[in-house]
């Protein structure tokens, strides 16, 4: 396992630490204020420091661990309330894309969301999680660009990605991919008919549901 590891690019090898440790916050295998242990990681996962290192980083950016000076790195995770917070600032910045996305969305990007939408179908039926994953953020980043605000583009972009990039074990629960699905159709029919009105309905269903499938995922407290 050693040398199959070490073998790997140092951004790859990096990022797998990350997403590792970043999953065992998340469920709970870490408590909050849990130290974690440099030389634990890499005998567990026979690897270096460096990219044990590297990948604390991250996740301090990513505010689910804090580094203390000459103390180490603790488990900080996420509670209800941080995940309230993050959804409900960005449901309030959604609402407004998807209003400006009804009044300025073009035909040529409504047929590229019944694109995501086929393909997001096909991959539910196969239940191939990752490309669902996927088809969402491009989907999205369709709606952001419909808005023809680079600003809120950028900062829903932030938001989403954020969210996402710790949030990627609720796509592998098969139970939600359906869901899921259905929750795009819906805000790709509002955003086609022009109807601001069930354009944020479907936003609003769509974001309470991804935050409870968060929470129902996460060992949140």
């Amino acid at each position: 396992m050693a040398n199959k590891r070490e073998g790997k690019n140092e951004n790859t090898l990096t990022n797998e630490i990350a997403d590792i440790v970043r999953e065992r916050i998340l469920k709970g295998e870490y408590e909050i204020g849990e130290k974690i242990k440099e030389s634990s990681i890499a005998t567990e996962l026979s690897v270096s420091r460096t990219p044990i290192r590297e990948a604390f980083k991250m996740l301090e950016e990513e505010g689910l661990l804090d580094y203390l000076p000459n103390r180490g790195c603790y488990a900080k995770g996420f509670t209800k309330r941080d995940v309230s917070d993050i959804y409900a600032v960005r449901e309030a910045l959604e609402e407004l894309a998807m209003t400006w996305a009804c009044e300025r969305i073009t035909d040529e990007e409504i047929e590229r969301l019944e694109e995501q939408c086929e393909l997001m179908e096909f991959y539910t039926r196969k239940k191939d999680a990752q490309k669902i994953l996927a088809m969402n953020s491009t989907f999205h980043d369709i709606i952001y660009n419909s808005t023809r605000s680079r600003f809120l583009a950028q900062v829903l972009r932030s938001y989403k990605g954020y969210l996402d990039k710790s949030r990627k074990s609720v796509y592998y629960d098969e139970t939600f991919l359906e869901d899921i699905q259905k929750e795009h159709r819906a805000l790709l029919e509002a955003v086609r008919e022009r109807n601001v009105e069930e354009a944020l309905e479907a936003i609003h269903v769509h974001l309470s549901e991804s935050r409870k499938r968060t929470e129902s995922v996460w060992n949140l407290k």
